[in-house]
């Protein structure tokens, strides 16, 4: 029984390796400057995969993390990184320019849905990869054929928020107003101590029933605790005490470059799926 186990488990991370290294081929160009990596774990593939391209490649490149672990992967393979507030002062500020700085941005997600909306925030880190995100022209989503669902909050039990600790109660108490069943502050570690983020925040994860996609807006009910992700991530994010909601949707970076500046585009426009079998499939 333990080596069928194992047997699926290299066939997952060969299929994952597979996902990352045809998520590369297709979008990584080598006159990239800017490369945002992010922290899940399926991401070390593709800094693999960067990284084999040699020096010749990646030397005159700068590789934008989302938290310490992807700052220690992108270090481990010998790459530049480029922390986001050392991004914007290089690329300085023009009042009304694009925002969008960095070419390409790799990362997995904890759940994508047929809208390719997707549910980040299982690593802590979902500030930081929606920043990057946000700062990016566009987002490659790699993850394994299990993280695919019709509708978010399927496969995947909760919603990840951060708040700040002193507002954490709050958050809670108005996340269930909003219809979260048993929402709770993250625990980590054999000490049962509250998580805290890189940005040193708590990390409230918040169960709901399955949201409905965007084009279904009009089935919302709020006191069936029913969202949509768009209208969801909206209502928690204007929650005080919030700093980020791990909810990906809305608009690509493409379709926000043509609204201008001022559009937040943090969705995929692609995403690998590495697959049970060992070989990938895509969905755009």
């Amino acid at each position: 029984m333990a080596s069928v186990v194992s047997e699926a488990a290299a066939l997952i991370e060969a299929a994952k390796r597979a996902a990352c290294r045809q998520a590369v081929a297709e979008n990584f160009q080598p006159t990239f400057k800017y490369v945002g990596i992010g922290s899940g774990s399926t991401v070390a593939y593709v800094v693999e995969a960067i990284a084999e391209k040699g020096k010749s490649v990646t030397s005159t490149m700068k590789f934008i993390p989302t938290g310490s672990g992807s700052t220690n992967l992108i270090r481990d393979a010998g790459l530049t990184v480029l922390q986001v507030p050392d991004l914007l002062a290089e690329v300085g500020f023009t009042p009304g320019a694009s925002k969008q700085h960095i070419d390409i941005y790799f990362d997995g997600a904890d759940e994508v849905d047929s809208e390719l909306n997707c549910i980040k925030g299982g690593g802590a880190c979902l500030f930081q990869e929606k920043v990057v995100s946000r700062l990016s022209k566009k987002f490659i989503c790699v993850a394994d054929s299990r993280k695919k669902a019709d509708a978010l909050l399927t496969k995947w039990a909760y919603v990840p928020v951060e708040v700040a600790p002193a507002a954490a109660e709050l958050v809670r108490q108005t996340l269930v107003d909003l219809g979260s069943r048993e929402p709770v502050v993250r625990i980590a570690g054999p000490t049962y101590t509250y998580a805290i983020t890189d940005n040193h925040n708590y990390i409230i994860d918040a169960p709901f029933p399955p949201l409905l996609l965007n084009a279904q807006a009009d089935r919302i009910d709020p006191a069936l605790g029913r969202w949509t992700p768009d209208a969801l991530a909206a209502k928690i994010r204007a929650v005080l005490g919030v700093l980020e909601v791990g909810i990906f949707s809305g608009m690509t970076g493409p379709q926000a470059a043509a609204e201008g500046p001022a559009a937040e585009g943090v969705k995929p426009v692609k995403v690998y799926f590495g697959k049970a079998d060992g070989g990938y499939e895509t969905m755009e």
